[in-house]
């Protein structure tokens, strides 16, 4: 069995923002992963990737935060893509614009 691709969606959020997800299912699990999957889920802000969650051979499940990459517990696919669409609203939440005093 050859890897088959089972989502690539590109889903715009706001002006300049949008999620691009990419899944596929492989014959067996890549080195470093426990499950059939390769993925690759990013969060892109002004051509910027702020948010990304892959599995690439050798490193296994992890996520890229900015310049932090961290481990990832991959459980299934639901729960990715929960805790990716989590990732995205904190991620928007804290990196909100910050507004000056009114000037009344």
């Amino acid at each position: 069995m050859k890897a088959v691709e089972i989502a690539n969606r590109l889903i715009a959020i706001a002006e300049g923002r949008f999620a691009r997800i990419v899944v596929w299912r492989v014959p067996r699990p890549l080195r470093g992963s426990m499950h059939d999957f390769k993925y690759r889920l990013a969060y892109v802000v002004d051509d910027v990737c702020v948010l990304r969650y892959d599995n690439e051979a050798g490193k296994g499940d992890h996520r890229h935060c900015g310049e932090v990459e961290s481990r990832y517990v991959f459980i299934d696919l639901d729960q990715l893509l929960a805790d990716f669409q989590s990732d995205i609203a904190r991620w928007n939440d804290e990196n909100r614009p910050v507004r000056g005093p009114s000037r009344e």
